[in-house]
């Protein structure tokens, strides 16, 4: 792949264009707003200039109600070789271009797993996709060419290949990404109003749980509007998990001996599903997850706090897994809670206590 023209430079258009940008690929760049595609370019994502003939590869970024449009377009004008989408449905934008009866084996449907809760131009980066699954939804008829174009895509953004079916990428989709998404939100809603003594109790939990509820409504109402019936259906079984949980935390509240001992039985059931379901969600390297433990360092507001903290434990051989911070509320301060391997847990705690770190159990 030497050229290609990326039409939508939001959050995954652009950082898909500077990631081919920073690899050697001329990347055209188009969107329905001026100011955007300027942004897009001023930040190195590519040119604003029309290419002179078809480039290889035609990447459309745009929100899900848009794309079969799109693409029909830039297909009907010979934009590109080969042409696809990243847009985070896939199933009904195969189907409208189909009922355009258009030739489809240049193109083949795409959908990079990996977002941010800021979108535009100016939240985009080169490594946006590094680790991160990229699912391809070739049909029967996808050209082999077109195929290897978005495999490149895929390598030259450091990303992960999975191909999947159209219909069931939308359908796991809903599961992992669409749902969550609500959940949160609605999560999220009830600190709204909440009084504010109890918001600031807040902690690592309520932020992991609502993090994803800062994403911007308006997408959101794009990307659910086009898979509506799979969403719905995994609400349902949230739904009627909730309302046997409401019922159980009910029915503990009972003089009933034998209401409360069922309360409780209803209560773990949820729990240990849950604990069932958390275990299946894969783990580092996607690999399956692992049991990490947690070794919880006092660090101060100050700049170079966490890079001094980091350099102890490389000193100490210790690999730190993954990391979490948890802000002490009304402090300069916070809690770091640095993941390791069990077997290496004594180690890095001994080894911080030397270097004056205060360790919390």
């Amino acid at each position: 792949m030497r050229t290609a023209v990326v039409i939508g430079t939001g959050l995954i258009g652009t950082s898909a264009a500077l990631a081919l940008t920073a690899r050697g690929v001329t990347v055209h760049l188009v969107d329905h707003d001026p100011a955007v595609v300027h942004t897009a370019a001023a930040r190195g994502a590519g040119t604003e200039e029309a290419p002179e003939g078809p480039v290889d590869l035609a990447i459309v970024a745009v929100p899900p109600a848009y794309v079969a449009g799109t693409l029909a377009e830039a297909m009907r004008g010979g934009v590109a070789r080969g042409y696809l989408d990243v847009a985070s449905v896939k199933g009904g934008p195969k189907r409208e271009l189909e009922a355009m009866g258009l030739d489809l084996t240049s193109y083949i449907g795409t959908h990079p797993m990996s977002g941010k809760e800021r979108s535009g131009p100016l939240a985009a980066t080169a490594d946006l996709f590094e680790g991160r699954p990229w699912v391809l939804t070739p049909a029967r008829d996808t050209d082999t060419e077109v195929l290897n174009l978005a495999l490149e895509l895929v390598a030259l953004c450091r990303a992960v290949p999975v191909v999947m079916d159209a219909d069931a990428h939308d359908r796991a989709v809903a599961l992992v990404s669409h749902t969550p998404q609500l959940v949160s939100s609605m999560v999220a809603a009830r600190l709204a109003d909440a009084d504010e003594t109890a918001v600031r109790l807040c902690g690592q939990g309520i932020r992991d749980v609502t993090r994803i509820a800062a994403s911007d409504p308006r997408m959101w109402v794009e990307i659910l509007s086009a898979n509506p019936g799979p969403v719905a259906d995994v609400l349902a079984g949230v739904a009627s998990d909730l309302e046997e949980t409401v019922q159980a935390l009910r029915s503990l509240q009972s003089a009933d001996e034998d209401k409360r001992r069922d309360g409780a039985s209803g209560v773990e059931d949820v729990l240990r599903r849950g604990n069932a379901g958390r275990a299946r969600v894969p783990g580092k390297h996607g690999g399956g997850p692992t049991a990490y433990e947690t070794v919880a360092v006092l660090i101060s507001d100050q700049p170079g706090e966490l890079a001094r903290i980091f350099a102890d434990a490389g000193r100490a051989g210790v690999n730190v897994e993954d990391v979490r911070i948890e802000h002490a509320t009304g402090q300069q301060a916070g809690l770091v809670q640095l993941m390791v391997v069990p077997a290496a847990a004594p180690a890095l705690a001994t080894a911080l206590r030397e270097r004056g770190w205060a360790l919390r159990e």
